[in-house]
């Protein structure tokens, strides 16, 4: 190949990638994203405040998830989180054992996950969760959180996770069908879109925090003893545990 059509196959693979970039650019700042300053996508469209903690509409249906913890418990923390995001991993993994321990295996909180993917491994990873059984789900997750660089940066995600699937009890075939399932792909994103309209959803991880009459959204990834703070208020108590 000459000099010159080597420079030509460059410039045009050049332009392609810049205009590749400028498009999804434009797509995410249209959905209300912006590119974080670690690379991941966030929502940003209808940021409410520069609080943390906001009051939201209390008529608005809550959401659909798979539960952790007493499904009767007298408060429930709703979490909001794509399998992709950083700060969802830090929380789900240092963050929500101690949560655990100390308020969901005493019955007195239940967690309430609802997948919120920003981009599309993300979105792979949520729809085959949604195929691993109950039983298996949280391990799942914990899994998926773990080992998110590995299948994050891979060229080969949706293979990745497939094999994860399989250590959770998902045979490959029904993995596969899974991540081709146009309804479930629909059902996750309509969740998406409803939490961005009713709970004014900011970006990754958000957690809508209700109790018997009160109900509020907490931005962002927060630390054990503000999320402690919130639930012993809501549960009446006065000493963190």
């Amino acid at each position: 190949m000459k000099f010159e059509e080597i420079i030509r196959t460059i410039s045009s693979w050049v332009a392609g990638v810049a205009v590749f970039l400028i498009a999804a650019g434009i797509y995410l700042s249209a959905k209300g994203f912006v590119m974080g300053p670690d690379g991941v996508p966030v929502l940003v469209k209808n940021a409410q405040a520069e609080d943390n903690t906001v009051e939201i509409n209390k008529n608005a249906a809550l959401p659909q998830g798979k539960i952790l913890g007493n499904p009767k418990a007298p408060v429930a923390i709703y979490e909001f989180s794509s399998y992709g995001c950083f700060h969802c991993a830090d929380f789900h993994l240092q963050v929500l054992p101690e949560i655990k321990k100390n308020y969901i295996d005493k019955g007195l909180v239940r967690l309430v996950f609802i997948p919120f993917p920003l981009e599309a491994k993300s979105m792979q990873a949520a729809m085959v969760a949604e195929c691993v059984s109950d039983k298996q789900y949280f391990a799942f997750v914990d899994l998926l959180f773990k080992k998110q660089r590995e299948w994050g940066l891979s060229r080969k995600s949706e293979e990745i996770i497939t094999q994860y699937a399989a250590l959770s009890g998902l045979n490959s075939q029904k993995a596969e069908a899974c991540l081709h399932d146009d309804a479930k792909a629909r059902e996750i994103l309509n969740r998406r879109q409803q939490a961005m309209e009713n709970f004014k959803i900011q970006g990754t991880p958000a957690f809508l925090i209700v109790g018997k009459n009160m109900r509020e959204m907490y931005y962002g990834a927060p630390s054990y003893e503000d999320m402690a703070a919130i639930l012993n208020r809501y549960l009446g108590c006065d000493e963190k545990k």
